[in-house]
């Protein structure tokens, strides 16, 4: 094999792949062994969207005047869809026409945010747990990253006096993300208001990714609706889980105007428009009645009930008032980490669980189920984990 005669630039070795990337990789060899993986670590959610919505796509794709380069901002029709669905659940008006930036994916709104504000050396609050990606995309950026703790102690939630007494003067945005992922908790309107408040007082632009809004949680709340928000926040919302659209990459950057603009220098120079059939098909999805949502809360609540008894079965501990598409649980104290057990359960089970350890230090205790797997696949993990007593360590078939 001939070698690479071109050195990568150097912001290349301060991230490393994906973990999900290598780790689908590796189901997929064990797979091409003959080995029966059953995937329940990955948020890609398995149910289609609405019929109306694809019907919609197939109808503006036959149009010859579908397929040239759209506008960088979305079209009026898709922005005019997000206010009325931010309006209609979150009780927060937005503009249209200067508010609202569609993204292809809101995982795009995390680079481009990171790229559009951050100065070499600024610094970045992350949660420990957290998303990877707001690490990863401010290293890319030339900042640098300073996670602070949340604990199941502590509620999952930040300790902002602890985050001040460390000193911010250099921090330039906070990153949070309620409904929390992986743990499920949900913030409450006190917390948005204090986080708020700090941003204020610190001068730091507060980013909440918020994708996980509708999955069994009936209390929606954007960070925009606490007063003063709009001044120094922004908030990424996607129609990848609450309508079952991850692969269609259909999501939103909301916030006041010279934010927005701020960050549509960055995207305009990175894309040329999202495919107008998409734009139109996910402008009908944000008009579904509540009746969707209903729908397809009450088919994750089946699968829940299975994954909370996977969950008992290999002797973990859970909150049962999480939301979300996972179910986030602490492991044994006989355990010594997280990903002993996974690493245990993917060979000797074909069970894939995400080790709680890919979210930060403080997840090293914990792994996370996810509900993108139906009713059977879910049966028949819990049926390989109860296949023979669950001691200090699992056989190996």
């Amino acid at each position: 094999m001939e070698k690479s005669l071109i050195k990568a630039a150097s912001r290349t070795g301060l991230v490393n792949e994906y973990y999900f990337s290598a780790k689908l990789a590796q189901i997929a060899r064990m797979r091409l062994e003959g080995a029966d993986v059953i995937n329940l670590g990955i948020g890609s959610p398995d149910m289609p969207p609405a019929q109306e919505v694809t019907d919609e796509l197939s109808r503006t794709a036959a149009k010859d005047t579908s397929h040239g380069y759209q506008g960088y901002r979305g079209i009026p029709a898709l922005r005019q869809a997000f206010a009325e669905w931010y309006e209609r659940f979150f009780g927060v008006t937005l503009d249209p026409a200067t508010e609202i930036l569609p993204l292809m994916g809101s995982k795009e709104g995390i680079m481009h945010i990171s790229m559009a504000f951050l100065d070499h050396g600024d610094e970045v609050l992350v949660p420990d747990p957290g998303y990877p990606a707001y690490s990863a995309a401010a290293l890319l950026a030339g900042g640098r990253v300073r996670t602070y703790d949340l604990s199941e102690e502590n509620g999952w939630m930040p300790d902002i006096s602890a985050i001040e007494a460390g000193g911010v003067e250099r921090v330039k945005i906070m990153w949070i993300n309620y409904p929390h992922m992986p743990t499920g908790t949900k913030a409450s309107q006190e917390l948005f208001e204090q986080l708020v408040s700090f941003a204020h007082r610190n001068h730091i632009l507060l980013c909440n990714d918020n994708p996980y809004s509708f999955i069994l949680n009936n209390d929606h709340l954007s960070i925009l609706s606490v007063p003063g928000a709009r001044e120094i926040a922004l908030e990424l919302n996607s129609l990848s889980k609450s309508h079952n659209m991850a692969g269609w990459r259909i999501g939103m950057l909301a916030g006041d105007s010279g934010y927005i603009n701020a960050v549509l220098k960055v995207k305009s120079n990175m894309d040329s428009g999202m495919f107008l059939p998409l734009q139109a098909a996910a402008a009908v999805a944000l008009a579904l009645p509540d009746s969707w949502y209903a729908e397809l809360n009450e088919a994750y609540t089946m699968r829940r009930r299975l994954a909370a008894e996977i969950l008992r079965s290999l002797s973990c501990t859970y909150n049962e008032a999480q939301s979300g598409l996972f179910l986030w649980g602490r492991i044994p104290e006989d355990r010594k980490d997280a990903e002993e057990l996974t690493e245990e359960l993917l060979h000797g089970r074909h069970i894939f669980i995400t080790p709680g350890s890919v979210f930060g230090s403080n997840g090293r205790r914990y792994i996370r189920i996810s509900l993108c797997a139906d009713e059977e696949m879910l049966s028949r993990a819990l049926s390989r984990v109860r296949s023979r007593a669950i001691t200090n360590k699992l056989l190996t078939v």
